[in-house]
């Protein structure tokens, strides 16, 4: 925290001396964001003497800006951390710091402009891009985007190259990143209507060679309609490319062949209640055909770098670093909320069924073919609010309920001693977060 604190007061000291003679904008703000969590079940359902969680994370954050006509600077530095973590005595650990943002843009004209360093890449609805803000330590790309953008049509063409260190030869890209990203993203605003093409295509390198750089592509569309008590969303995106671990029969790469396809649809009366409905369709691995053409295939869809606790219910138990090769996703929503001036509550409910078959070992063992178990992976339940208090504070919290299916456990490994899914435990979620954004200089 020392050296957080260090770190700022040198940079604010810098830019805010730059500000008599350039003419500047200069901005400072900040966040403190400790959130308490209540967790059991939370991912997968609960099991037996299974134990709950109960943890506070907090994450602070220093936000820098610098604006003229021409130039525009980011700079954010973080602290991450579990209260208790660390002894009241030490006075520093280096894992829980970090640079969360550092870029510098350059406007050639009012329509093109150049970015690059370590920046949040968010687009549309942040499916298959988002910043995962609700993470406490969120994500960032080292990344150049170029920009074009008027009032009616933007668009963006980035580009990353990832690498351990420096070094005169190749080494292996950082765990847990990939090795090069390249993307398209257009939009066009047709006065109600907004339309969004995306093509992203990125290379992690192979687990069995570090010269080699192994590819997915995916690619489609983001297509919204808003009116003042209308809204309408649809997704679709398909997915080709090489997975990363497995062969093929062929001893190639086992190809990747999936898809996405989403509708939402909200209607708000008196700017306060509103009613949506909505369904999501994620391809999965079929566990029921054992053709060498389907299995030469994988078939789930992944959804890259997609702020997945947005979706799908917010107890995390679907693509939140578990979604290579699963039976995919059948999602069925339905949501209410109330939003007054300061306050809001909201209610979601989920129906969850696979989008593919899972094997059904023992009525297969008995019936001597392949059998499925039932779709159905259970339903969740999530309620919220929200309450606003003054200069830049607000409250969160919500409660989640999962309803368990026996298939749904089943895949999730938590089984009992007959070896069927366990469902006859209690499965919630609670947390209570309490946001500080104050803003210590906003000006010339």
């Amino acid at each position: 925290m020392k050296t957080l604190i260090k770190k700022g007061a040198v940079i604010t000291a810098i830019l805010t001396s730059t500000v008599s003679f350039l003419n500047a904008q200069v901005s400072l703000s900040g966040e403190i964001r400790p959130r308490f969590e209540y967790r059991h079940g939370f991912g997968a359902p609960a099991d037996t003497l299974q134990k709950s969680a109960q943890f506070l994370q907090q994450r602070t954050r220093l936000n820098f800006g610098y604006k003229t006509e021409k130039v525009k600077v980011g700079i954010i530095v973080q602290d991450v951390r579990v209260w208790g973590s660390q002894a009241q005595l030490n006075t520093y650990d280096v894992n829980t710091y970090g640079l969360h943002e550092a870029w510098a843009e350059y406007n050639f004209t009012k329509k093109i402009s150049m970015k690059l360093g370590r920046q949040e890449l968010s687009y549309d609805d942040q499916r298959i891009m988002g910043a995962v803000d609700w993470a406490q330590q969120a994500r960032s790309h080292d990344a150049f985007v170029l920009k074009f953008s008027d009032s009616t049509f933007n668009a963006h063409v980035g580009i990353a190259y990832n690498q351990d260190a420096v070094t005169a030869a190749g080494v292996p890209s950082t765990l847990g990143t990939y090795k090069e990203m390249q993307y398209l993203w257009l939009n066009k605003q047709i006065k109600a209507l907004s339309v969004s093409v995306l093509a992203l295509n990125v290379g992690k390198q192979s687990t069995v060679s570090t010269n080699s750089t192994r590819y997915v592509t995916t690619a489609g569309t983001r297509i919204e309609y808003k009116t003042k008590p209308l809204f309408i969303g649809a997704n679709f995106y398909y997915q080709i490319g090489d997975e990363m671990g497995a062969y093929s029969s062929k001893k190639a790469p086992r190809k990747v062949s999936a898809m996405n396809a989403a509708v939402d649809v909200a209607y708000t009366l008196k700017e306060k209640f509103t009613f949506g409905l909505g369904y999501e369709y994620l391809s999965g691995q079929s566990q029921t055909d054992t053709t060498t053409a389907y299995n030469d295939v994988n078939h789930a869809f992944n959804p890259v770098f997609g702020t997945n606790h947005k979706f799908n219910g917010y107890m995390d138990y679907y693509y939140v670093g578990n979604h290579s090769n699963t039976v995919g996703l059948q999602d069925i929503i339905v949501r209410l909320k109330y939003k007054a001036e300061k306050w809001n509550v909201a209610l979601d409910f989920h129906k969850f069924m696979t989008a593919a078959d899972v094997y059904d070992p023992k009525e297969s063992a008995k019936t001597s073919s392949i059998v499925a178990k039932n779709n159905s992976l259970g339903s969740e339940i999530d309620l919220t609010f929200g309450y606003k208090l003054k200069e830049g504070v607000a409250v969160t919290a919500g409660y989640s309920h999962y309803l368990t299916s026996e298939t749904l456990a089943f895949i999730k490994g938590i089984k009992d001693y007959k070896a069927d899914g366990r469902t006859d435990q209690i499965s919630n979620w609670a947390y209570v977060m309490i946001s500080f954004k104050p803003n210590f200089l906003n000006g010339k």
